[in-house]
């Protein structure tokens, strides 16, 4: 069985060579996403409001590769203050509304752009 790798565009722009998202045999791999609104600005000073924004980047991306929350099965949660955890936890909880993915959740030492928080995803169909 011959695997098609297909490049999921959305027209969002991008810092470095990569895909925004890879779908290869019915699995979708979505790179990470800061809480950057269209114009390149963070949605919010605090690590809630840029959860919120990469959640709402990663549903533009899943709705383009025609995938939905429910079939997210993986996620990863990346920090630069593991004190945001509770408030990023509510707001990453908010988007499903079935069984959660497999999840991991990392502080790092810094993100690009001085991002608080992003988060990447694994869907499948």
């Amino acid at each position: 069985m011959e695997m098609m790798k297909r490049e999921i565009e959305t027209g969002a722009a991008k810092a470095g060579p990569y895909s925004v998202a890879v779908e290869n045999a019915g699995v979708l791999y979505v790179s990470g996403q800061l809480g950057l609104d269209g114009a390149g600005a963070f949605a919010g000073p605090d690590a809630a409001a840029q959860a919120g924004r990469a959640m709402e980047n990663l549903g533009g991306i899943l709705a383009a590769a025609g995938y939905t929350w429910d079939e997210v099965v993986k996620t990863q949660i990346f920090l630069t203050d593991m004190r945001d955890f509770r408030a990023v936890n509510e707001v990453y909880a908010s988007f499903f509304s079935g069984a959660f993915p497999a999840r991991s959740c990392v502080q790092v030492a810094a993100l690009p752009k001085g991002g608080l928080v992003e988060i990447e995803m694994i869907a499948a169909h």
